[in-house]
């Protein structure tokens, strides 16, 4: 590609990541005037349409961009960038690898390139784009950012703890790389980053973003080094701003629709007999520990949280509803054709299964589509996860899931988290009803970690695999964790978690009174 046709692609990328959108606009259509046949405006359209979430007319200008360009690396790269939003994973791989065969130069692909690599799962791939971009530009922190995190997934805290650094040396104030070091490992009286802490919170107060990864990360820094008191109160400060918003999604009737209809598991011939694994649950209650169980299978291979059935379900009921998950499309959801819905996420995830029989799914918020999944899939399973409440409650509040999803919006105040358990709760024993023991299965995390091999043969013995003296060292296993649990699934299990919400004592007095009787469900076993 000719150096004129690369600094085009860049100056207007540059102009939309300032928010100048009608300039791109306006020189994309001259371009077309120019020469109809040009893939360029059409690469730059589609991009613009993608940031303002126009995703049907962003998808059809990348297809327009590709039929014409199929060798251009800009074009493969940006459309297999989307394509992982649009859970489309194998399309994106194709694309992906082949805009690697091209050999790009310029560090803006490489790392690009990096992300759709790590969006996949394919973190050691995604190293390596990381390293060539930070080798041809060493002085972008936000390179050195996105290795690092590469380099944490795969379990390389030595090497992730040097490129933060590196991405903190050249942003001081990055709150990511910031908050992602004091993740890293245990905090000490004589050993942590309080004063940067301090320093870039008191900076960055206004930026609501900033204030929650700081604020977090103060939190860690203090119940690490034993005072639960202010490690409560920094919990509080980083949510404030949020907690204070109202909620931009009804929980209750997402509940209520999930719940909507008695869901039947299919048997018919069309249905798909491929048999993935899902492994579902609140977060930080247990879901990677299990996938890590049993993806550490010889015939298993780990697929990461996936958003794809939830992209598959939206795009099939057509809803115009504003989320990817709603009532409106849950609804919907009931009259789908299933089959073909089972049918596009096997050929979806295909790429994940690496050379293993099976695959996971480790999406959390999965618990909402069970019946679905059951139904597009009758040979899946399904386990979901469980935890005292007082410690689910405490760990989905203390823990930053993301700024990105609405969904997780409910851990910005422990009444509203509380609200959340008690329908996530009356939705599991609604599954536990009205589904197939033989195909749903609820797992306590307190029995796995109190009686680990009892619970592993279950566990297996569900997903209709032989033993596997792996599954009990799932420490050992060397697959990516793209999760908060990262440094801790690299540990053997351990007890200190469970009945952690005592240290809080009566900090906790509202939780408890917002649970009611649910409080009581713990970790006595």
């Amino acid at each position: 590609m000719s150096n004129l046709v690369s600094t085009i692609i860049e100056r207007n990328f540059s102009l939309m990541a300032q928010g100048k959108y009608p300039e791109v606009h306006a020189a994309a259509l001259s371009m077309i005037k120019q020469n109809v046949n040009d893939p360029v405006p059409y690469l730059l359209l589609a991009k613009l349409c993608f940031d303002h979430e126009n995703y049907k007319k962003s998808d059809e200008l990348f297809s327009k961009a590709i039929t014409l360009g199929p060798e251009n690396v800009y074009v493969l790269t940006f459309y297999a960038q989307c394509l992982t939003f649009f859970g489309k994973h194998v399309y994106a791989k194709n694309l992906a690898d082949k805009a690697a065969g091209l050999g790009p130069k310029e560090a803006y692909l490489l790392d690009t390139l990096g992300v759709i690599y790590s969006r996949l799962g394919f973190h050691e791939k995604a190293i390596h784009w990381f390293e060539k971009a930070v080798g041809l530009n060493s002085e972008v922190a936000n390179y050195h950012y996105n290795l690092a995190a590469s380099q944490q997934f795969l379990g390389n805290f030595e090497a992730a703890q040097v490129s933060y650094e590196a991405s903190l040396q050249r942003s001081p104030d990055d709150y990511r790389a910031l908050s992602s070091l004091v993740s890293l490992k245990k905090q000490r009286e004589d050993d942590n980053r309080l004063s940067e802490l301090l320093r870039v919170f008191d900076k960055l107060q206004t930026n609501e973003d900033a204030t929650l990864y700081l604020g977090h990360a103060l939190a860690k820094t203090y119940e690490d080094m034993g005072n639960h008191k202010e490690s409560f109160h920094w919990l509080q400060k980083a949510k404030a701003a949020k907690n204070a918003k109202p909620a931009s999604v009804d929980y209750r009737k997402i509940f209520a629709a999930a719940k909507s209809k008695i869901m039947k598991v299919a048997t018919n011939a069309e249905v798909s007999t491929a048999s993935p694994i899902f492994v579902v649950g609140l977060p930080r209650t247990g879901t990677t520990l299990v996938d890590r169980i049993i993806s550490s299978h010889r015939d298993v291979a780990s697929g990461g949280e996936l958003n794809t059935f939830a992209e598959l379900v939206k795009r099939a009921t057509s809803s115009k509803s504003q989320y990817v998950l709603d009532e409106t499309t849950l609804l919907q959801a009931n009259d789908l054709d299933l089959a073909k819905v089972g049918q596009d996420y096997v050929t979806a995830t295909q790429a994940l299964y690496r050379n293993a029989k099976r695959c996971t799914d480790k999406m959390p918020l999965n618990f909402f589509y069970v019946g679905l999944i059951l139904k597009a899939l009758p040979n899946a399973r399904v386990i979901a996860l469980r935890r005292g409440a007082m410690d689910s409650c405490l760990s989905n509040y203390r823990q930053l899931l993301t700024t990105q999803h609405a969904y997780y919006d409910y851990t910005y105040g422990l009444e509203s988290t509380a609200a959340f358990y008690t329908m996530f709760d009356d939705l599991m024993s609604h599954w536990r009803e009205t589904l197939p023991s033989d195909r749903f299965l609820e797992i306590n995390y307190e029995d796995i970690v109190y009686h680990q091999e009892e619970k592993t043969r279950e566990i297996l013995s569900f997903c209709n695999l032989d033993w596997d003296e792996a599954c009990m060292r799932f420490h050992e296993n060397d697959a990516p964790v793209s999760t908060a649990s990262s440094v801790q699934v690299r540990q053997p299990l351990y007890s200190g978690s469970i009945g952690r919400w005592k240290k809080y004592g009566d900090l906790l007095d509202g939780l408890k009174q917002a649970l009611g009787e649910l409080h009581e469900t713990g970790e006595d076993h």
